[in-house]
């Protein structure tokens, strides 16, 4: 029974020698001539894709991306002791990435379009699901590129583990100025690249990948305390982050069901929300409608925190209306630093729709009271071109009754002086 269930599960089944997979690793490497441009094509597409908001686009730009060749094989050169193979899959990964951040950059520089859409916004900040999918991504990856049939893996892979997308919003972060947006997607980047390689080194040293052999024992020793090393500074600080976010995660599921439960189905509206998960203590502050808290109802509130697990928090509402509107104006700013392009356009509409429009609320008061006998009429402003470089504005009164010369010449100067104007045309409709 157990043997047919290994069988299931056995790896070493359908699996490429370990020479010629070694060979396609290292051929995989390197950023020379045409891997370099398939690579900058590839974040050039990329950042259209984000720029345009287009999910199917960026997906088109990571199927062919070669940005995991030297990311699988300092995961390899790690499983298999060999320093050197380390150091020049460290050097191109370097490489693609500074070549990846320099495309990026330019292009958003040069784009005329520059908001944050969605698709970037999303590679701001990384969370658990990230190191997650990174993990496993890169599990299937390695599994894949030592089968003798390769199959289907290797382009879902490349658009899971999402390598291209962190380094344009870094990029774009850099073109814009914006240095959390840079920080946070090259945060992201390397935590994604951090556990491809960790899982490479799992898989290499589960199917048991010979170490490379040293003539010199002294250069062995060092070489492997070296990697040694370098595999515990990896996988020490990556499982503290993915604890660290597994962590934060869970600490905001809480606090909306804390929310969900003891404010907002009790009627209460919520206007303003923000959470502080790296503050000591950590800090929600909320701010609502209408509702006012007695001093007795937010020590309750902070009592019952207890049952939702969020020690060690402080829970704080904001009651002040000069502080809370100083605030949520501040949010608002901050969140709106790119005006979306359709805003621009209504704006610049009104604008023009303002030349046309007659605030004459009150003029038409004065009209009635002064000239009873005009109506009905209409009073308009229209746009006249004098030559192809000259243009003016004329007012015109249309009316349908008899109206006295001496009326209309007076109506006529009333109106100059009222408007501010030169031009009263006056058109009598049949």
């Amino acid at each position: 029974m157990l043997r047919s269930i290994y069988k299931f599960f056995n790896l070493h089944d359908g699996e490429e020698t370990k020479d010629k997979v070694l060979e396609n690793v290292v051929s995989n490497i390197s950023f020379r001539g045409a891997n370099l441009w398939i690579l900058a094509c590839a974040i050039a597409v990329a950042s259209i894709g984000l720029n345009v908001n287009s999910t199917a686009v960026i997906i088109g730009a990571m199927l062919i991306s070669p940005l995991m060749g030297p990311i699988v094989g300092a995961g390899f050169a790690l499983g298999i002791y060999d320093f050197d193979l380390l150091k020049k899959s460290g050097k191109n990964l370097l490489i693609a990435t500074l070549v990846s951040l320099l495309v990026s950059f330019l292009y958003f520089l040069l784009s005329p379009f520059k908001e944050a859409q969605s698709e970037l916004l999303a590679r701001t900040s990384p969370n658990i699901y990230d190191v997650l999918i990174a993990f496993f991504g890169g599990l299937v990856g390695v599994i894949a590129i030592t089968r003798v049939e390769k199959g289907n893996p290797i382009p879902g892979v490349a658009i899971a583990t999402a390598l291209m997308p962190p380094l344009c919003t870094a990029g774009y972060g850099l073109a814009i100025g914006n240095i959390s947006y840079f920080f946070g997607a090259l945060y992201l980047y390397t935590i994604n690249c951090f556990f491809i390689c960790i899982s490479t080194f799992l898989i290499v040293k589960f199917l048991r990948y010979p170490k490379i052999k040293f003539v010199d024992p002294k250069r062995e020793s060092r070489i492997t305390r070296t990697i040694t090393f370098l595999i515990l500074v990896m996988l020490i600080p990556s499982s503290y982050l993915a604890y660290a976010l597994l962590q934060e995660r869970k600490f905001s599921q809480n606090v909306n069901t804390f929310i969900e439960n003891e404010l907002t189905r009790k009627g209460y509206t919520l206007i303003y929300e923000r959470t502080q998960f790296n503050a000591r203590p950590k800090k929600i502050e909320l701010a609502f409608l209408d509702k006012k808290f007695s001093r007795d109802e937010l020590k309750e509130l902070n009592d019952k925190m207890e049952v939702y697990k969020l020690r060690n928090t402080q829970l704080v509402i904001r009651q002040d209306s000069t502080d809370l509107k100083a605030d949520i104006l501040a949010e608002l700013s901050k969140n709106s630093a790119h005006v979306d392009e359709r805003d621009v356009m209504i704006q610049n509409l009104r604008k023009e729709l303002s030349t046309y429009k007659l605030d004459n609320d009150g003029l038409l008061k004065e009209i009635d009271l002064l000239f009873p006998e005009l109506k009905p009429y209409s009073l308009g402003k229209q746009s006249v071109y004098v030559s192809k470089d000259s243009s003016r504005f004329d007012y015109y009164l249309i009316y349908s009754s008899t109206l006295e010369d001496n009326r209309k010449r007076s109506l006529e100067n009333w109106l100059k002086e009222k408007l501010n104007t030169r031009s009263i045309r006056f058109l009598k409709s049949e």
